[in-house]
C-alpha cells in the first residue's frame, strides 16, 4: 500500500506523522540537542534592575537591590530629570556549566534609566548601600522657594 495521506492537522501545522519509534526518538533527540545548544550559545543581554521610587516632602528617593555588587562596580549618573544605574554582578567562576541543576540568579551586566517625576539638585544627591539595598536620595528643586536679597550700594 502507498503512503498514507496526511491528516488535516498535519497539513494545517506542517507536522509529519512519525510512526517509526526509532525515527521519532532520533527527531526528539535532535530537537533537544538543538534547544540546548541555542540556550548555551545565547549572547547575554543587559538585565534591567527593579526599582522603587518615592518622594518625601524634600527628596526623591530611589531604591534597588544590588546584592553581590561591589560599590566600585556601580556607575550612577544623575541629571535633573533622570537617573541611570549601571553595574556588573560577577557570578561564581569555579563551577562548570554542566554541574548546575538550577540557575535563576542573574549574573552579568545590568542597567536601568529612570525618568524622575520632578527635577532634582544633582550636586546634592547621595547614594548609600546597606546590605545589598542601594538608596539614592536626591533633593527636589523647590521652584516656589523665594529669597530676598538686599541691594548694596558702592
Amino acid at each position: 500500500m502507498g503512503k498514507n495521506k496526511p491528516s488535516f492537522f498535519e497539513r494545517l501545522t506542517g507536522s509529519v506523522n512519525v510512526e517509526d519509534d526509532t525515527l521519532k526518538n532520533d527527531l526528539l533527540d535532535q530537537q533537544k540537542e538543538s534547544e540546548q545548544k541555542d540556550w548555551l550559545q545565547e549572547e547575554p543581554e543587559e538585565a534591567q534592575l527593579a526599582v522603587d521610587v518615592y518622594q518625601t516632602p524634600t527628596h526623591i528617593v530611589l531604591q534597588t537591590m544590588v546584592a553581590g555588587v561591589r560599590p566600585e562596580d556601580l556607575d550612577i549618573s544623575i541629571t535633573r530629570e533622570m537617573v541611570t544605574i549601571r553595574g556588573r554582578r560577577e557570578g561564581p567562576r569555579n563551577i562548570n556549566q554542566e554541574d548546575w541543576f538550577t540557575q535563576e540568579l542573574y549574573w552579568g551586566d545590568f542597567a536601568r534609566t529612570i525618568t524622575l517625576p520632578q527635577e532634582v539638585e544633582t550636586e546634592e544627591a547621595e547614594a548609600l548601600e546597606n546590605h545589598g539595598l542601594l538608596i539614592i536620595k536626591m533633593p527636589k528643586i523647590d521652584r516656589e522657594k523665594k529669597m530676598k536679597i538686599k541691594v548694596q550700594s558702592r
